[in-house]
Order: C-alpha cells, then structure tokens, then sequence
C-alpha cells in the first residue's frame, strides 16, 4: 500500500547517498590504515576513469571531481536496482538476499568490465584482502542499501488513478 509525505525519489537518491558514503568511507580507511594514503588520493583514482593518470596532478579538483562522480554512479546503481524493481516487485519482497545479488553483481561489473574500460585502466589491486573486502562491501553495504531504499521507494510511489 502507498504511503504519503514522502516523494519515491527522495529514497532512491538516499540508496545512493548511503551506498555511496559506506563505500568511499570503506576505501578511505582502508587504504589509510594500510598504507597512509590520504582520501584526496582515493577520490583521484575516481577521477582516474575519467580523466587517466593526469587525475593525481589536479589537487584539491580532480579529489571533487571524483567524490562527485563516485556518488553519480552510486545514485546511478540505487536508480538502476529501482527501475527493475518496479518491474520485477521480488526483488523488494526480500531485499536483504537481493541486495546482496546485486552488490556481487555490481562488483563484477565495476571491476571487471567498467575500471577496465575507463581511462584508469589496468587491472585493479591484487591485494587480497582488498578484494574480500571490496566484495563484501559490495554486498553488504553497497547492495543491501539500494534494495531496502528502493523498497522504501516503492512503498512510496504514488498509486495509479
């Protein structure tokens, strides 16, 4: 049944918004503990996709432009999970084991197929812990997020006249 007060898309950006926090504060500190690399330098290699290695010569600009575009792709996979689940209402029904699908479906597609593809290139961290960690950031904390929002969202939506 639909609620009132507040608008789906408020919940959808919000699945963006929180993916995207626990994901950039995941690699920020990880990074940061194990080998001191300030988060102006984790935001670069965002920027990287787009821009290649000349990213890390930017400062304080590229580090924006990377934060910016980290949280555009976040919002981009929480409208992604939405759109399909307006479609596809199972996805909602149980969103904590849907979440965690697509949080694995994510990382493959981001590390396999995106990173690659960009103007970063190359063939990601070989970093093992980095590894186990990223996928279980994906799905926990990146998946789960975007499927209870859009769950939310979709309690949300207006009801067709």
């Amino acid at each position: 049944m639909a609620q009132r007060g507040v608008a789906p898309w408020i919940y959808i950006v919000t699945g963006g918004v929180v993916a995207g926090t626990l994901d950039i504060a995941f690699a920020c500190l990880f990074w940061a503990v194990k080998a001191g690399v300030p988060a102006q330098r984790i935001f670069q290699s965002v920027a990287a996709g787009l821009l290649g290695d000349v990213s890390f010569e930017g400062g304080a600009a590229t580090a924006a432009l990377g934060l910016v575009l980290h949280y555009f792709i976040a919002t981009s996979m929480s409208v992604a999970f939405y759109l399909v689940a307006t479609r596809r209402p199972a996805l909602v029904g149980r969103p904590v084991a849907y979440g965690i699908a697509y949080g694995l479906l994510l990382y493959v597609i981001m590390n396999y197929i995106i990173v690659p593809l960009s103007a970063a290139g190359g063939g990601g961290s070989k970093d093992l812990l980095w590894i186990a960690l990223g996928i279980a950031v994906h799905a926990l904390l990146i998946g789960v997020p975007i499927a209870l929002c859009a769950r939310r969202a979709l309690e949300h939506r207006p009801m067709p006249a």
